[in-house]
This record gives structure tokens, C-alpha cells and sequence, in this order.
């Protein structure tokens, strides 16, 4: 039996819990939460979009791509969203955690392919409209919550994200209209 010195002793030289997890639930983490925006303390999924819209400029602005790419993007990863997500709510035993954010930038993501050019006003229109979207949830958005695991968690912001891509194109068109770009 060991003493309480030398238990405590073989305590401390653990390494930690997130050390010990294996390679696949390190890098569903790293994805699930948008490579450590989903710790932020306050409003993780404000600062999960605002990751999106980052990534999302450095990819239109420095790698030429045009903002409707974004959607694609979106598309592609939805698969490894969902399963990043499903897997950290798994290893965090909820059914939707808070620091699961990939789904906002995924989200995200479809909102800034409506614009025609990146700008920042209509890509800070974009970010406002998907938020809010996001957390009123109108009809049918709401009732995508209810899928199991890692989709239920994902396609509710890939939904907001086209009401948000649907209402930034009417807003832009208005402002076409009016002369008000």
C-alpha cells in the first residue's frame, strides 16, 4: 500500500486529463471548438462566428477566393463538423456544449457567401444576421436542434446560416435599388 506522500506525489506527475486523450478525441476537440474559440468565458459562439469571419476574410483577401466559396467550404466540412461536434459532446457528456462552436463558423460561413464582394459592412451585416438567427431560431430552424448527436448540434446553424445568406441578399438588393451602396 502505498503512503498518502507518495500517492499524492504520483497525483501530481499525471499528466493532464486533455494529455491523456487519445489522438482522435485531441483533434475532434480542436475542431469542435474552432482550434480553442469555444473556451472563451464569455459568449463562445459570438467568438466562434467572429472566428469564422476571420478566417473567412484571410481566405477571400489573401487566398483570392470568392466569397460564394465560403458556402462550399461549408458544405465540405459539414461532415467533419457533425462529427466533431457529435464526439465532443460525447466526451463531455451534454447533449449540445457551449464550446462546440465549429457549427457557428460552418453557420457563418453560409452567411458571408451572399456577398457579391467582401466589404466590411455587409461582412459585419452578415455576422449580426447569422447571430441573430442563430439565437432566435425561427421556424424551421428550431426543430433541427432535435436531430441526434453531432448533426442536431450542426445543421440548426447551417439553417441560420441560410436566413442570414436570404436576408443579406434582399438587403443588398434593396440597397441596389436605392442607391444606398
Amino acid at each position: 500500500m502505498k503512503s498518502r506522500r507518495a500517492a499524492r506525489r504520483d497525483e501530481a506527475c499525471k499528466p493532464p486529463a486533455w494529455v491523456r486523450l487519445k489522438a482522435m478525441n485531441k483533434l475532434a476537440l480542436a475542431i469542435a471548438t474552432w482550434f480553442g474559440c469555444g473556451y472563451s468565458p464569455w459568449a463562445p459562439g459570438t467568438v466562434g462566428s467572429a472566428g469564422g469571419v476571420l478566417v473567412g476574410w484571410l481566405l477571400v483577401r489573401y487566398a483570392g477566393w470568392p466569397p460564394w466559396t465560403l458556402a462550399v467550404l461549408a458544405a465540405v466540412l459539414t461532415p467533419v463538423g457533425v462529427w466533431a461536434a457529435g464526439r465532443t459532446a460525447d466526451l463531455v457528456g451534454k447533449k449540445d456544449p457551449g464550446l462546440v462552436v465549429v457549427d457557428e463558423v460552418l453557420g457563418q460561413w453560409i452567411a458571408l457567401a451572399a456577398l457579391a464582394a467582401w466589404s466590411w459592412p455587409w461582412a459585419l451585416a452578415a455576422f449580426a444576421l447569422f447571430r441573430l438567427f442563430d439565437i432566435v431560431k425561427p421556424w424551421p430552424v428550431w426543430k433541427l436542434e432535435r436531430l441526434p448527436g453531432g448533426t442536431g448540434i450542426v445543421v440548426d446553424d447551417l439553417g441560420a446560416g441560410v436566413y442570414a445568406f436570404v436576408t443579406l441578399r434582399v438587403l443588398q438588393l434593396a440597397a441596389g435599388w436605392f442607391n444606398l451602396k
